[in-house]
């Protein structure tokens, strides 16, 4: 399969790895002017979990194949969208002329309606998903990451079930299992409102790697996102079809120490966090501008998330007052 990665961040490099080393065509979109800015080879060091439960450590040197231009007719099969979700609807447009035929798969945050998100494109070449990796670039260039063994992919939309096939054999052939999801909407606003709930003690305890075996730390990051429960209830979304995944604020201190007991002896766990130093990216105030927002356009009162943010150096400009963007 011809796949084109959408930029060359942490998910799109880790995934384009992957695909790559499955025998897929990848190359990675940057904007025009960038290529000749990244070194020309990229060291990882993965905790890859696609063959040992736990993970085993990885070290390699991946070239990506990097791009400056794509048009309609460049005979792409998959683009892989994966950006913050303030960043979509800038990438959809973007895109929307130029991908052809392909399917985009967008892959990551989305809290508005997924299609209107990511509006122009078009909704019977669109699948949404998650990936199950993370990690981040250390000061000396190593890509430091984790990458489970599966993907999810959600199984609603207007895309056909070939296209949804070759995807799926896309990820089964780069040794990945994939979860399907019925409730794709609804499962990514809740990773949102978790990341909400993690965002806003991050920027208490000064970064998510601080959070590493900080049980109380984790609770409170639970409890902050039991805060946006009534807001996705209010949204529509089925919080009981999502059991497993509302677990961690409906049982806070049991999940906490559990969690909090993997972050210091599971390396994928740890790994995870140690990576995330900075408290105040862009995505972390976009996701906490957004839940607020809406929380507050619904008049559901968040006092911890509130108090976070108020706490936080750059609150006025973080979250207007009066909700206007």
């Amino acid at each position: 399969m011809r796949i084109l990665m959408f930029g060359r961040g942490v998910i799109a490099t880790i995934y384009g790895q992957a695909l790559s080393e499955a025998g897929h065509d990848v190359e990675f979109y940057v904007r025009p002017g960038r290529a000749a800015e990244y070194e020309r080879e990229i060291r990882t060091e993965i905790f890859d979990a696609r063959r040992v439960p736990w993970g085993r450590r990885t070290r390699t040197t991946f070239a990506p194949r990097l791009r400056e231009t794509i048009g309609p007719d460049d005979g792409f099969d998959l683009v892989v969208l994966s950006v913050g979700h303030h960043r979509l609807a800038e990438a959809a447009s973007f895109l929307a002329p130029r991908v052809g035929e392909a399917t985009v798969l967008v892959f990551g945050n989305i809290w508005d309606e997924p299609t209107a998100a990511v509006a122009p494109l078009r909704a019977d070449r669109l699948l949404f998903g998650f990936p199950q990796a993370g990690g981040g670039f250390a000061d000396d260039g190593v890509l430091h990451g984790s990458l489970f063994r599966s993907v999810i992919l959600g199984t609603d939309g207007e895309l056909s079930d070939a296209r949804r096939h070759d995807v799926r054999a896309a990820f089964q052939r780069a040794g990945m299992g994939v979860r399907e999801e019925d409730d794709m909407r609804g499962w990514l606003w809740l990773h949102v409102a978790m990341d909400a709930g993690m965002f806003s003690q991050a920027l208490k305890s000064g970064g998510l790697a601080n959070m590493i075996g900080d049980r109380r730390a984790l609770r409170d990051a639970f409890l902050a996102t039991r805060e946006l429960a009534p807001v996705l209830e209010l949204r529509g979304v089925d919080l009981g079809r999502h059991r497993v995944a509302t677990m961690p604020y409906r049982h806070p201190r049991a999940t906490a120490a559990l969690l909090a007991w993997a972050t210091v002896l599971i390396p994928m766990a740890r790994g995870n966090l140690a990576a995330h130093t900075d408290p105040h990216t862009p995505e972390h105030r976009a996701v906490l501008a957004d839940t607020l927002r809406t929380a507050r356009e619904l008049g559901i009162v968040t006092p911890r998330i509130e108090r976070s943010v108020g706490q936080a150096p750059a609150a006025s400009s973080m979250i207007p007052a009066d909700g206007a963007s």
